[in-house]
């Protein structure tokens, strides 16, 4: 089932601007939230979409990413609500749509929410053709990863961790001042609300350890440089068995040695030799995929272009097939032999000159203008 346009799911337009895109999704945050609608699946998988949404178009780099690929640039075979795996009942949603003091409010354990897991950036060098036709890269990343030992605990098998003494479990102690009771998080346990008195010994209660990992990351077809592709939960796994980052890939498309890249078009030069360029003929040309026959008209100047329809890039987003865009260079002949030489010296010669005011029509115009000009000067 095809995933609906992030635009239609907050309600806005394509146009909208960032202040009315996160007043739209604070309006459907609310509403939908599981903790205003519990037991309601449906709107628990609404919320779902709306944050999705927003976290898309609220990123100025993943929302022009979307603009120009669609869903095609944040898929990577893996569930699009890997995001949400978290509990809806926390307070970390009233905080994303109100801010820090009123996710206080809500709050009802008043323990710190574990940190999510830091995202990555990996940047990916790919050819012409791979970003063109698509292609299957494997990569080796460092990352933080759940200890295997302890399950992300980070403690010793048998032993649990034990509640904070000063904070009694809470992540907050309070302190009054005059007439104000202020809530700080606890230093302690720093806001966890326990505290390991026997680590693991492997990853010594940090829960996580530095490992490398490999992953195979698909690349659409059509992806130019500075895209981005989204890999949900790939990234450092989060402290106290919190929610992983995500990994992004940074796509760098290197230079080619035939073709340039404008938008979905692929320009090349096609340089042809003196006598196909005055009486014409065929000539062929390379693509992507393969070689066509290009036909040359008789007397094409050089710097002509000509268009080859869909042989470009095809577009994510609409599908649409770019062209490719020749420039015709006409290349002096060089390495000529005696009978060559005389042959174009006779040809130069029924030309009239090196005006050419018959055959040449531009160095006519050319030298006239000049004469022109001087001709003012002296007036």
């Amino acid at each position: 089932m095809p995933k609906k346009d992030y635009y239609q799911i907050l309600g806005v337009s394509q146009s909208s601007d960032e202040r009315d895109i996160k007043k739209a999704y604070k309006k459907l945050a609310m509403k939908y939230h599981p903790d205003r609608n519990q037991g309601n699946k449906n709107a628990e998988n609404q919320f779902k979409e709306v944050k999705e949404a927003y976290e898309i178009l609220s990123d100025p780099k993943k929302r022009s990413t979307y603009d120009q690929y669609g869903h095609a640039a944040f898929e990577q075979g893996q569930p699009n609500n890997n995001t949400f795996t978290h509990s809806f009942s926390t307070s970390s949603d009233f905080s994303d749509i109100f801010g820090d003091v009123f996710g206080d409010i809500f709050n009802n354990r008043g323990t710190t929410n574990p940190s999510k897991g830091s995202d990555l950036r990996y940047n990916m060098n790919l050819s012409l053709e791979e970003a063109v036709k698509g292609t299957i890269k494997e990569i080796r990343i460092p990352t933080l990863q759940q200890c295997s030992s302890c399950n992300g605990y980070g403690t010793r098998s048998g032993s649990q961790p034990q509640n904070c003494l000063r904070c009694r479990g809470k992540g907050q102690i309070q302190t009054r001042k005059g007439f104000f009771t202020v809530q700080q998080t606890c230093p302690q346990c720093q806001g966890k609300g326990n505290i390991i008195q026997f680590p693991c010994y492997t990853c010594h209660g940090n829960g996580r350890l530095e490992k490398f990992k490999i992953l195979s990351v698909k690349i659409p077809p059509g992806v130019n440089t500075d895209d981005q592709i989204r890999l949900n939960n790939e990234g450092e796994a989060g402290e106290n068995r919190a929610a992983s980052g995500d990994l992004y890939v940074q796509i760098s498309v290197k230079k080619h040695p035939i073709f340039e890249r404008e938008e979905n078009n692929l320009h090349c030069e096609v340089p042809i030799n003196f006598s196909v360029a005055a009486l014409g003929g065929e000539i062929e040309v390379p693509t992507l995929d393969n070689k066509v026959i290009l036909k040359i008209p008789p007397e094409t100047q050089s710097g002509i272009l000509f268009r080859i329809k869909e042989k470009g890039v095809k577009s994510i987003r609409n599908k649409k097939q770019g062209d490719l865009i020749c420039r015709i260079v006409v290349e002096t002949p060089v390495n000529l032999n005696e009978k060559q030489k005389h042959l174009l010296y006779q040809l130069g010669q029924s030309f009239g000159g090196f005006k050419g005011e018959k055959n040449s029509p531009k160095s006519k115009r050319f030298f006239e203008g000049v004469k022109r000009f001087f001709d003012d000067l002296t007036k």
